[in-house]
């Protein structure tokens, strides 16, 4: 083999290979879809999954702690408060388990969950301070909740679904609505201080904010179904820049990492680096398809999934790509939605005349919603396929 080849064979294989490949630590088989983000304490992995029940699995091993029934899907994400783990599920009731046995310690009702349309995919997901518990629900309202009985402290009603997640800033909570408002409400004793109203689009005249703000040095950050990312000041609703995005709406909340926000968006197939201070674009970069899952960064390295199965790593500054993990189900079904070129191949339409098929086909890639979390060189994170995964990073 002469010294030419094997030159220009490097170069191929550098090429093609010019980032890593993510290696399955474990997989744990859920019989529902994961949209919600699983959470870490110490060395158990919390996560809910679309056939009703959270679970708790031994981080190292993938092996089942304990699982809960609840009465519908749980498609949010959890949250520890002392020795309890708070949860919402599409029955309408939050529940507060043991996090040791997953004991059921309480459950809180609401007025009704609803579904808003097909890509309504997540639920809010609790969040606390002290001793409450803020949690929005699809009966519109924003509940505080005695963290330790469940008892109602006090509500805030919007007019639209909330499945966004509440974040609790100094003395407030901020949270969006499926009304186009984004609001922020005493936290003690859920008076209004301010809110704002989106900008709305022509087919989205109502500015739908469908996931939680991002809220760093009095500044909340948010996206919208209108194709705008809001910056917002948190004293006063201000706003300090937004940019539209003409191509698809913005569902991600934002990550910041080194003076930046990093997200994904829906129909444009980008995702985004920008300025955090001033709004200005530093790179875009393809996808193939959406981005409704947060990112996460680790080592200067921002991770984050897509519909279409992956979870792909880029470089912080440059956006270049350095690491992936596809699901099996992606690489199984990936020629039935692309050509080899990466592309819709002819004659699949995301919105055409069957849409809802459209969307159970893209789910069949194994579509990663849920936001990655990482802990020890493993990044964790759930699927459509109904798996959580383990993935070594290195």
């Amino acid at each position: 083999m002469n010294k030419i080849f094997i030159f220009f064979l490097l170069i191929i294989l550098k090429l093609n290979y010019s980032y890593a490949q993510g290696d399955i630590l474990w997989e744990f088989e859920t019989k529902g879809r994961i949209y919600s983000s699983p959470i870490i304490e110490g060395d158990i992995v919390f996560v809910g999954s679309g056939d009703h029940s959270f679970y708790a699995i031994n981080k190292n091993t993938g092996h089942k702690v304990w699982e809960f029934k609840a009465g519908g899907e749980i498609h949010s994400s959890p949250f520890i408060l002392n020795n309890f783990v708070y949860f919402g599920s599409a029955d309408g009731n939050l529940y507060a388990v043991h996090k040791a046995d997953g004991k059921l310690i309480w459950k809180f009702e609401s007025e009704g969950e609803k579904k808003y349309d097909l890509w309504d995919y997540y639920l809010s997901s609790p969040k606390g301070d002290e001793e409450t518990i803020y949690w929005g629900c699809g009966d519109g309202n924003l509940y505080a909740i005695e963290g330790s009985n469940g008892q109602l402290k006090w509500k805030f009603q919007t007019k639209g679904i909330i499945h966004a997640s509440p974040v609790i800033y100094k003395n407030n909570v901020f949270i969006g609505s499926f009304d186009g408002n984004f609001y922020c409400i005493q936290k003690e004793n859920g008076s209004l201080v301010w809110k704002f109203k989106t900008v709305g689009a022509s087919y989205f005249p109502k500015g739908e904010i469908q996931k939680a703000a991002l809220v760093k040095d009095d500044v909340v950050y948010f996206g919208s179904r209108d194709y705008n990312i809001y910056a917002l000041d948190t004293r006063t609703g201000i706003g300090k820049w937004n940019m539209r995005e003409v191509n698809g709406w913005i569902i991600a909340t934002p990550t910041i990492y080194k003076d930046n926000i990093y997200f994904g968006t829906s129909d444009a197939h980008l995702f985004y680096s920008m300025n955090k201070v001033s709004g200005s674009i530093n790179w875009t970069i393809p996808v193939n398809m959406r981005v409704y899952g947060s990112a996460i960064t680790h080592n200067n390295i921002i991770y984050f999934g897509t519909f279409d199965g992956k979870v792909i790593g880029v470089d912080y500054l440059t956006g270049q790509r350095k690491w992936e993990f596809q699901t099996e189900k992606s690489k199984l079904n990936y020629s039935s939605i692309y050509n080899e070129k990466g592309e819709f191949k002819e004659g699949f339409e995301i919105y055409g005349n069957d849409f809802e098929a459209s969307e159970v086909l893209i789910h069949s890639l194994g579509s990663i919603l849920s936001s990655p979390v990482i802990d020890n060189e493993i990044i964790f994170f759930g699927s459509s396929d109904g798996n959580l995964y383990a993935v070594k990073l290195k």
